[in-house]
């Protein structure tokens, strides 16, 4: 038998439009891959993924490791394009709007699309400097708008009454968790309309972890979040919908409660159940 989603699930999570099991209206779609395909010169990663990515929702991508999640991830705001070598074949649309054409302007995109790191990585600035940068580069130099700007973004990442005293201190010499919701705050300066997180609490200790779950939890009602885990128990708190990769493919993806206790592909219950990975 699967280990049950209650098992999983440490403690439930409250229900929202995003969550119930029947909605009157189900929510557009917002990311979609057609036959993707993805090479780091002669070797392929990923092998024709199709995925349709709801809007407001948190979808986490979780398998083992190697097994294309973060490949797949970087797509989205085209991160791999600084790979030499790199290419892929398909279709990766926003909003029905294909990223890869030759017409996109990949800063414009990576606006649209904030990407959060593993590691966290301050600037070695202060804190209002790391939050504005964004701003700062696309052109706004207005301080009370650049002020307005922070103090939002810090709150969004549930920050801004720890250091709201302390803007101009260095960012570094804030803890793990809060470095990385500083960096949370720093992509959601730009006002971007996805935000993708490659194993975001990974490196944290539980009580930092469980602030970033209750932050992404949060954004969700205002953001379309892709997340990888390789936690089983953080993708059952967390998310709406899983997808589970193996070797480069897509294995199978659905509501996140149908995969944990009735995936449709025996090797998607291996994996949750783990007899491998």
């Amino acid at each position: 038998m699967l280990t049950t989603f209650s098992e999983l699930v440490e403690q439930k999570q409250p229900e929202t439009a995003t969550n119930r099991e029947t909605s009157a209206k189900p929510p557009a779609t917002k990311i979609e891959t057609k036959d993707l395909s993805f090479f780091y010169g002669a070797n392929q990663a990923l092998f024709d993924v199709t995925m349709a990515i709801p809007e407001k929702s948190v979808t986490a991508f979780i398998g083992p490791s190697g097994c294309g999640k973060s490949t797949f991830l970087r797509t989205i705001n085209r991160m791999n394009d600084i790979i030499d070598g790199a290419h892929l074949t398909g279709q990766v649309l926003i909003a029905k709007e294909d990223i890869y054409a030759a017409n996109v302007d990949v800063v414009e995109l990576r606006k649209r699309v904030g990407m959060v790191f593993q590691k966290s990585t301050p600037f070695p600035k202060s804190i209002f400097d790391n939050i504005a940068y964004g701003p700062k580069i696309a052109g706004m130099r207005k301080k009370s708008m650049l002020a307005e700007i922070v103090e939002r973004s810090l709150k969004r990442a549930a920050l801004w009454d720890e250091v709201k005293d302390r803007l101009q201190d260095s960012a570094l010499a804030l803890s793990g968790g809060q470095q990385q919701r500083l960096c949370i705050a720093r992509a959601l300066a730009t006002d971007p309309e996805i935000l993708l997180m490659d194993e975001p609490a990974s490196a944290l200790d539980p009580v930092s972890t469980a602030r970033i779950e209750d932050l992404v939890f949060e954004l969700k009602q205002e953001y379309t979040i892709v997340i990888v885990t390789h936690n089983m128990q953080q993708a059952a708190r967390i998310s709406d919908r899983s997808a589970f990769f193996l070797q480069g493919r897509l294995i199978e993806v659905g509501p996140t409660k149908q995969i944990f206790t009735n995936p449709n592909e025996k090797q998607t219950e291996d994996y949750i159940t783990g007899r491998f990975g």
